[in-house]
C-alpha cells in the first residue's frame, strides 16, 4: 500500500505537469514525511550523495563538448565529408543521414545534441533536395539514437555510476551495436528509396572525397582522441571529456576561427543549464531510489518476475518490455537511476553480464526518445524542422522496426555486445 502511495504520489505529480526531478523528489519527500522512517534531512543527503561521484564531471564535459562542435561548425564539415563519402548511393542523404551521426557519436554521446545540432542540418539538406519531410524527420531521429550507444554516451557514464560498472568496458560494448544499428537503418533506407524512388543524390568523385576529407580531417580525429585514449588507458572517460572540449576549443577558436568568446560564452551558458538540469534529475532519482532499495522493494519485485518465470528468455523479454514502456514516460536519466536497483540485480540473476544488461537498458531508454507522450527528440526535430509533432511521430514509427530488431539481437546474442570488451579489458 505504501509503494502504491509513492507510485501514485509520483505519476500524479508528472500528470499534472510538474518537471520530472521536482515530481521524484517531492514524491520521495512526502513518502518519507508521512511514513516517519527517517529524518527528512536524509532527502537532502541523499541528493548530494547521488551527485558526489567524479565520473559524473564527465557529464557537463560531454554536453560542453557537443555544443561547441554545433556552435564551431564542426558538425557541417563532419555532414559535407559523409556526403561525400555515401551520398552517391540510391537515397544517398539519408544515407549520409546514419553516416553523420555513426561520426558524431564519437563526440558528442547524446542523442539530443545529435538531433538540435546536426539534424538541423540534415533535415535541411534533404529538404533542399526534395526529400519529403516527415522521410527527413524520421531517419535523423531514429539515427540520433547511435549517439549514446556509440562511445562516449552521457547515459553509459549515468549506468555506470549507478551500477557500479566499468565504464571503460561499457563505452567498448557499445561500439559493435553502434554499428549494427547503423546497418540495420541504412538497409531501412534503401528500401525506402527503392519504394519511393528516391534517387542518388551525386556522382562518387575521389577528388571532392579528399577535399572534404581534407577539410574534416581534424574534426574526424575527435571520436579517434576520445575512444582512443579511453581504450588504451591514456586517460578515463572523464579526463576523455575534458580532452574532447580541449580539443573542439583548439579547432573553433585557433584553427577554424569560427568560434567567438561571445558564441563560447553562450554555448557555456546553455553547458550550465543543461548540466543543471541532467544532475538535478539525477539528485532527485537518487532519493527515490534509494527509498525503493531501503524499503526491499527490489527484492520484493525480484521475486514476483521470478516467481512468473526462471526461463532467462522470459525474463530479458519481460525487462524489455518494462523498459520499452518506461521510456514512453520517463527522462532516460531518471530512468536510470531509478531503475538500475530494481532490475540489474533481476538480470544478474540470470546470467546476464552488467555491462550487457547496460548496453540493453540505454538503447531500450534510446527507443523511448522516438515515442510520445515524452519523446524528447521528437519534440526537437519538430521544433527545428517547422514538422508537427504528430506527423514526427508517425514519420518515425517505421524505423523502430530496424532498431527493434538489433535491441532483440542484443538482448539474446550476448556476444555482439560483450566481444570487444572481453578482447581489450579481460
Amino acid at each position: 500500500m505504501e509503494f502504491v502511495i509513492l507510485f501514485g504520489l509520483l505519476f500524479g505529480a508528472i500528470a499534472l505537469g510538474f518537471p520530472v526531478a521536482i515530481a521524484l523528489a517531492g514524491s520521495s519527500a512526502i513518502f518519507i514525511a508521512v511514513t516517519g522512517q527517517v529524518p527528512e534531512m536524509v532527502v537532502a543527503h541523499r541528493m548530494i550523495n547521488g551527485v558526489d561521484s567524479f565520473p559524473l564531471l564527465a557529464v557537463p564535459f560531454f554536453i560542453l563538448a557537443g555544443n561547441l562542435m554545433n556552435t564551431a561548425g564542426i558538425t557541417e564539415r563532419i555532414f559535407e565529408f559523409a556526403k561525400a563519402l555515401i551520398g552517391w548511393m540510391r537515397g544517398g542523404l539519408g544515407h549520409v543521414n546514419i553516416g553523420a551521426s555513426v561520426i558524431f557519436a564519437g563526440m558528442s554521446g547524446a542523442a539530443v545534441a545529435d538531433a538540435g545540432g546536426l539534424g538541423a542540418i540534415e533535415i535541411k539538406a534533404m529538404r533542399d533536395a526534395k526529400y519529403d519531410p516527415g522521410f527527413a524527420v524520421g531517419i535523423t531521429a531514429a539515427s540520433s539514437t547511435i549517439g549514446p550507444i556509440i562511445p562516449p554516451s552521457l547515459p553509459m557514464v549515468i549506468y555506470g555510476v549507478v551500477a557500479g560498472a566499468s565504464i571503460g568496458q561499457l563505452f567498448a560494448a557499445g561500439f559493435i551495436p553502434g554499428l549494427v544499428m547503423a546497418v540495420a537503418l541504412m538497409i531501412m533506407v534503401a528500401y525506402y528509396s527503392r519504394v519511393r524512388g528516391y534517387p542518388r543524390d551525386q556522382r562518387f568523385s575521389i577528388v571532392r572525397l579528399g577535399t572534404t576529407f581534407r577539410q574534416a580531417f581534424l574534426s574526424l580525429l575527435t571520436p579517434v582522441i576520445i575512444v582512443g585514449g579511453i581504450l588504451t588507458g591514456a586517460f578515463t572517460p572523464t579526463e576523455a571529456a575534458i580532452a574532447a572540449c580541449v580539443w573542439a576549443l583548439i579547432l573553433g577558436l585557433v584553427v577554424y576561427r569560427t568560434l567567438s568568446w561571445k558564441r563560447f560564452l553562450r554555448v557555456s551558458f546553455d553547458t550550465i543549464e543543461t548540466t543543471a538540469v541532467v544532475l538535478f534529475i539525477v539528485a532527485a532519482a537518487s532519493i527515490f531510489a534509494w527509498v525503493l532499495t531501503s524499503n526491499r522493494l527490489p527484492e520484493q519485485f525480484a521475486s514476483l518476475l521470478l516467481g512468473a518465470s526462471d526461463n532467462p528468455i522470459v525474463i530479458l523479454i519481460l525487462i524489455n518490455l518494462i523498459l520499452l514502456v518506461v521510456g514512453c514516460f520517463m527522462e532516460t536519466v531518471a530512468a536510470i537511476t531509478i531503475l538500475v536497483p530494481v532490475l540489474l540485480p533481476i538480470a544478474v540473476s540470470v546470467g546476464v553480464d552488467p555491462v550487457h544488461f547496460g548496453v540493453i537498458m540505454v538503447l531500450n531508454l534510446m527507443i523511448g526518445l522516438l515515442t510520445p507522450p515524452i519523446g524528447m527528440v521528437l519534440y526537437v526535430l519538430s521544433r527545428v524542422s517547422g514538422v508537427p509533432f504528430e506527423r514526427c511521430v508517425t514519420a518515425t514509427a517505421p524505423f523502430l522496426i530496424p532498431l527493434g530488431l538489433v535491441l532483440l539481437l542484443i538482448t539474446f546474442i550476448p556476444a555482439v555486445t560483450l566481444w570487444l570488451p572481453t578482447l581489450i579489458y579481460r
